[in-house]
């Protein structure tokens, strides 16, 4: 009667990096308040989204499978961003560790 089911990774773990992984994105700011977020690592980045949180609203055209060189661009509005926006930059590399990273405006 006192059963569990003990569920399995549907991946193996990934493996313990000994260096701290450096964020591959470069903020392309010249054509503000439309941002380029160019991948400039050297890996194919996957599941890449860019959400907003703060006052302003978020557009963004992009794949969601950025190879270095490559960008995703995104469009910010609102009355302040300057003040009260933040974007966060999700993406996973090759080994598949999920990464957040946050951009003030």
């Amino acid at each position: 009667m006192n059963r569990l089911r003990f569920l399995r990774s549907p991946s193996p773990a990934p493996r313990p990096r000994r260096f701290a992984y450096p964020v591959p994105w470069r903020v392309d700011r010249s054509t503000a308040p439309h941002l380029r977020l160019v991948n400039a690592g050297r890996e194919p980045l996957s599941g890449v989204t860019v959400s907003v949180s703060g006052g302003s609203r978020l557009r963004v055209s992009g794949p969601s499978s950025v190879r270095p060189g490559e960008a995703v661009r995104a469009s910010i509005s609102g009355p302040d961003p300057e003040r009260d926006t933040v974007l966060v930059v999700r993406w996973f590399p090759p080994d598949g560790r999920e990464y957040l990273w946050q951009i003030s405006l």
